[in-house]
């Protein structure tokens, strides 16, 4: 009876553990920040440790993690500060082209000419594209905007229109009359639109290696390229957090094997042994004999202590004063009394 109790409280413990775990992995869960799950290989990738975040007031910060990631930008002409899912470490002091009350959510920028060039404010949403990794910043300083067409923008060439006569000038004045009721296509401008970074993100399996980042290419001023390589990339099994700490998974153990322990013994004791009363108890016997342990050591320690009181009852010595004289005084007088009871005895 007591072991089928006990095996239906570890069932029950099993359960809640498979069950928190397939919760853990349900795919229609929201994500935290800065985290993803593959839907090609359901491996699950966290970025917020390569998260830099400025140190707490009055403590410094590790060695190593001083600032935001760097990038070397060779031939551009200027390096890149970059952070992950977050804003720079780095305090924005001059940025061209972005209203100042967004400085504090620049994720990415380069310096040139002593002005700062932001490409790409704050985001902690992770894609993927097919197996790749990648983190977008968009909404950056303003473009430069092109005042030239490309020089590989298709050329159309009139075509000839084969005809004879008049038909061929009223064919001519119907088609212009054609061109000019369509509307007429403004030329583009790239004044409006803002500096993007595009982060792709490769795993890194060498235990050993750090985080880096490397500069790939800038489309035009606008659209800047980069690789990452980190082994916070490779991915790997969701852990969930846990609402209580082993402190207090241990002690719910406790509580439901003690529970078990004294339901299983109650129903046997009752059903098996006929037992009523306090006696329905699991080892009774044992607990009792721990009871009447304890209640006697209570009454040795305080009989022990109460010699040690004050007490008002029985004979108490008399005292025979401070000073020789009286004291020889009172001895005398205490012999004449006991001589005069021998006599008396005598008699």
């Amino acid at each position: 009876m007591k072991f089928s109790f006990f095996s239906a409280a570890v069932y029950i413990l099993t359960t809640a553990d498979y069950a928190s775990a397939a919760s853990s992995s349900d795919p229609s869960k929201p994500l935290k920040p800065c985290t993803a799950r593959s839907p090609t290989t359901d491996r699950f990738f966290n970025l917020n440790p390569i998260r830099r975040v400025p140190p707490e007031e009055g403590k410094k910060a590790k060695a190593g993690e001083e600032g935001s990631w760097h990038a070397r930008g060779h031939d551009y002409g200027a390096n890149f500060t970059i952070n992950f899912c977050g804003p720079v470490v780095e305090e924005m002091t001059d940025v061209a082209g972005l209203d100042k009350n967004m400085w504090k959510n620049v994720s990415a920028f380069y310096e040139r000419d002593d002005k700062q060039y932001a490409i790409g404010l704050e985001n902690s949403a992770l894609v993927f594209r097919g197996r790749k990794l990648v983190l977008n910043y968009t909404g950056g300083s303003l473009c430069p905007a092109t005042k030239a067409k490309s020089l590989h923008e298709p050329v159309s060439l009139p075509r000839a229109i084969i005809g004879d006569g008049e038909d061929d000038d009223d064919d001519k004045g119907k088609d212009k009359d054609k061109d000019d009721d369509k509307p007429k296509k403004e030329p583009s401008s790239d004044g409006e639109r803002r500096k993007t970074a595009v982060i792709s993100l490769l795993c890194e399996s060498d235990p050993l290696a750090k985080t880096a980042i490397s500069f790939i290419a800038a489309v035009d001023d606008c659209v800047y390229i980069f690789e990452g390589r980190s082994p916070y990339a490779c991915g790997g099994v969701e852990a969930e957090a846990q609402s209580i700490g082993p402190g207090g998974v241990f002690g719910v153990i406790l509580v439901i094997t003690l529970l078990v322990y004294l339901v299983g013994g109650c129903v046997y004791q009752r059903t098996v042994m006929h037992q009523r009363g306090w006696r329905q108890l699991p080892n009774y016997a044992l607990w009792a004999g721990i009871g009447r342990f304890f209640v006697d050591m209570f009454i040795i320690l305080t009989s022990s202590c109460a010699r040690f009181l004050p007490s008002r009852r029985g004979y108490s010595r008399v005292s025979l004063g401070h000073d020789n004289g009286r004291r020889g005084r009172r001895n005398e007088d205490e012999n004449r009394l006991i001589d005069n009871l021998d006599e008396e005895w005598d008699d």
